[in-house]
């Protein structure tokens, strides 16, 4: 995506005010995560050993910005934690956490909606076996949706400037359902006309080839089993596209692990510790997902870009055109 410049753009919020509401908005929502999803807060890693595993590469071609420390060893910047946490629920012997997770990601291309610095609660809970389903899933999406029309309500109290954006209902769709849906059209094109009729939807199900012979989007083969994962998306009126809020599904057993493996031709990941403690059953069972902060910010403060509420890098040219447009970078 382009960067999109909505014609007459000006921040409802001056630039303090800003400040002082992604504060706010940060400190109530995860109060209200935590409460919902019965979850503790723990200190994360910034960076982890490659050799381990435990960094994700996303949709499977991310390159992890790394660094070399004295005695030779070379580490990577994490991606996302999302095998992470598993081990730390484990270790901490507990059965929800979340933390706040800080990232590089030097692949994404830049827009209004991505930086390379990426802020998000990262959060995972224990689950049992016989919560391995879609109606668990969507369980715990209405949860994590009710968190954010909370939030909603708060902030719009707090600044009557701001206005109502999350509809009552959440929709639920596959994304096979989508296609069916909307045959002929893109995978952006289909998220674009579903969130803008219906508001908010949560697509299920990506990873997997659909019938087109192509999947809706792709997923890192080793931490969502992809027939129970999925995307939480919002229609963005500043900008008129569809808004992923987050990413989140239940995470592989052996079994899910073993097949997205062999489907991507990955075997050869079978070596390394957090695999192997997958396929021997060492790890409880989990869902989790990231909910990104400044996308949050963004999208209840009525922003057109990401920059307007984190410090991140931009070109000269972008700043210059962002200028130009009233869009003020931190």
């Amino acid at each position: 995506m382009r960067n999109i410049y909505p014609s007459n753009y000006e921040s409802k919020l001056s630039l303090i005010e800003t400040q002082e509401a992604i504060v706010d908005i940060k400190n109530f929502f995860q109060a209200r995560l935590s409460l919902a999803l019965g979850l503790k807060r723990v200190s994360a890693p910034i960076f982890v050993d490659p050799n381990t595993g435990l960094n994700d590469n996303l949709n499977g071609v991310e390159r992890a910005v790394n660094f070399e420390i004295k005695d030779g060893t070379t580490l990577e910047i994490v991606q996302s934690l999302a095998k992470w946490k598993r081990f730390a629920l484990k270790e901490y012997n507990i059965t929800g956490l979340f933390t706040d997770m800080n990232a590089i990601r030097k692949n994404e291309d830049l827009d209004n909606l991505h930086s390379i610095y990426v802020d998000q609660w990262d959060w995972e809970k224990v689950i049992y076996e016989s919560e391995r389903n879609r109606a668990y899933l969507e369980s715990v999406v209405c949860k994590i949706y009710s968190c954010l029309k909370e939030t909603e309500g708060f902030i719009n109290n707090k600044y009557p400037v701001l206005s109502k954006k999350l509809p009552d209902h959440l929709t639920f769709i596959t994304s096979q359902e989508l296609l069916d849906m909307y045959p002929g059209k893109s995978p952006k094109e289909r998220e674009y006309l579903i969130t803008k009729d219906k508001g908010a939807v949560f697509v299920i199900g990506i990873g997997s080839n659909l019938s087109n012979g192509e999947p809706h989007d792709t997923r890192a083969s080793d931490y969502d089993d992809w027939t129970l994962n999925g995307d939480l998306l919002l229609y963005d009126e500043v900008l008129d596209v569809p808004f992923e809020i987050t990413s989140m599904g239940i995470r592989v057993d052996a079994a899910a692990l073993m097949h997205q493996l062999a489907m991507k031709h990955e075997n050869d990941k079978l070596t390394l510790p957090y695999h192997k403690a997958v396929i021997n059953n060492e790890l409880p069972l989990t869902i989790g997902g990231g909910i990104g902060q400044s996308r949050l910010c963004m999208y209840l403060l009525e922003k057109a870009h990401i920059g307007e509420v984190q410090s991140s890098y931009w070109s000269d040219r972008d700043k210059e055109e962002f200028a130009y447009y009233n869009i003020k970078v931190l």
